[in-house]
């Protein structure tokens, strides 16, 4: 009878001894798939915020209860690879590219906050898309900060609601260029 109770105490301790452990495991798995999680950035599309190597940790959370909005950077997947772009444009937006500039719904898109030259903006001679162009239901439409250097929504077309799953938020390395994505 006192080796069954020793047996019972010592199984006890180990479950005891697991568990915090365990549960902190847990909690983090939990949080990189649903709340938060890291990318890498693999190319200059995003420069002058954001640069080729630049490790960040996106948020997950908004886009569970919300749907993107024009201007906020976002993460969504394309060909099985994460991918970093603005959202230009909503479902229903009309977009066009004239002379260097960005029109939705017919007005001029004020970028001088992230884009370095406002009139950088052209169209790819081997885009899918003709312009004007209706951002259909469900869709949105990225463009990449560095126009010039960005394969785009101007290149591959509008990106359904169901590939976007995270908003950028702050950059974690290179350390000197630590904070928050704009």
């Amino acid at each position: 009878m006192a080796g069954l109770k020793n047996y019972e105490h010592s199984i006890k301790k180990v479950i005891e001894w697991i568990k915090e452990p365990l549960l902190a495991v847990l909690a983090a798995v939990m949080l990189s798939c649903f709340i938060i999680s890291h990318t890498h950035v693999p190319t200059g599309s995003m420069i002058p915020n954001i640069y080729p190597g630049e490790h960040l940790i996106v948020n997950r959370m908004p886009y569970y209860y919300r749907d993107p909005k024009p201007g906020e950077i976002v993460v969504f997947k394309l060909g099985g690879e994460n991918l970093i772009k603005r959202v230009i444009a909503v479902p229903g937006d009309i977009i066009m590219i004239q002379e260097g500039k960005v029109y939705i719904n017919a007005v001029p898109l004020d970028e001088v906050d992230y884009v370095e030259s406002e009139e950088s903006t052209y169209l790819f001679s081997d885009s899918p898309l003709t312009f004007p162009y209706k951002v259909p239901e469900g869709y949105y439409f990225m463009m990449g900060d560095n126009r010039k250097n960005s394969k785009d929504s101007r290149y591959f077309g509008a990106i359904p609601r169901e590939r976007i799953f995270a908003k950028a938020g702050f950059c974690i390395y290179p350390f000197e260029r630590v904070g928050l994505v704009r």
